[in-house]
């Protein structure tokens, strides 16, 4: 008998033990996927801040283009926002995001990560045309609002119980949606029509931030080898990214202060 409870002790010490070293290992790696996010974010933002410096100037001898505003733009900014260059700095993110979802299964740990560094540039490249068109002020002030609300968000979607798996195919379709909306409005530039798509934008990606940071702590296995682990980590900071971009994005137009 005594036999028995020393040998029930130890199952359950075991089991105790290896519950603890699963959470240990969940907790490394939502903090790498983070940590990945906020670099990525950061990498972003410099971009975006040193892309709109030399592409404006407060010097009419350096200005070959001067916008609506008042704001002049040197060489380069007239090529990256009045030349058909533009359209490159826009698809370029969106070219490697499909990158990076298609070969980052055979890609090195380093590689994979280097290629989102890239993704992170190009895109700060393409937000620096915010500067443009809403004041430095109330971009900070709406980045501050995003994170906070990313933040409680993405934690719900950590400690819920509740299973968000059917959020998926209904937020996913929503996205789709939202994209061909804005499409359409490109032409319509209809501006009841653009504060729609800017609320729904919100909503949808608000959902998917929770869903998102649901199915990434899903994904973690103990057993993952280091490669597979660190993969998935890229892949889920590239997902968490994507959502705080689009949050942001959809928030400056509620938010932000027109220049």
């Amino acid at each position: 008998m005594a036999d028995l409870r020393n040998y029930q002790a130890r199952v359950a010490g075991a089991g105790t033990r290896v519950d603890t070293g699963i959470d240990e290992g969940l907790r490394a790696y939502m903090i790498k996927v983070y940590n990945l996010m906020a670099l990525g974010l950061a990498i972003t933002g410099l971009a975006a801040l040193g892309t709109v410096m030399f592409a404006t100037t407060s010097d009419p001898a350096l200005a070959v283009a001067t916008l609506g505003n008042g704001k002049m733009l040197t060489s380069i900014g007239y090529a990256l926002y009045g030349s058909p260059l533009r359209w490159v700095v826009m698809l370029a993110p969106l070219g490697m995001v499909f990158f990076l979802s298609a070969r980052i299964n055979s890609m090195s740990l380093s590689a994979a990560q280097t290629s989102f560094w890239v993704f992170a540039g190009l895109m700060g490249l393409s937000l620096s045309s915010i500067f443009l068109v809403y004041t430095s002020a109330s971009i900070v002030q709406t980045f501050f609002i995003t994170a906070a609300s990313f933040g409680a968000l993405s934690l719900f979607g950590y400690t819920t119980k509740r299973d968000l798996t059917g959020w998926g195919s209904f937020l996913i379709m929503g996205v789709f949606g939202l994209i061909i909306a804005m499409v359409v409005n490109i032409f319509l530039a209809s501006p009841a029509m653009q504060f729609a798509i800017s609320a729904i934008g919100v909503l949808i990606f608000a959902g998917l931030t929770a869903y998102d940071t649901q199915k990434i702590k899903e994904m973690y296995f103990d057993g993952d080898e280091v490669l597979v682990a660190g993969r998935k980590a890229v892949m889920g900071a590239l997902t968490l990214y994507l959502d705080f971009i689009n949050l942001f994005s959809f928030l400056l137009s509620f938010l932000g202060n027109r220049e």
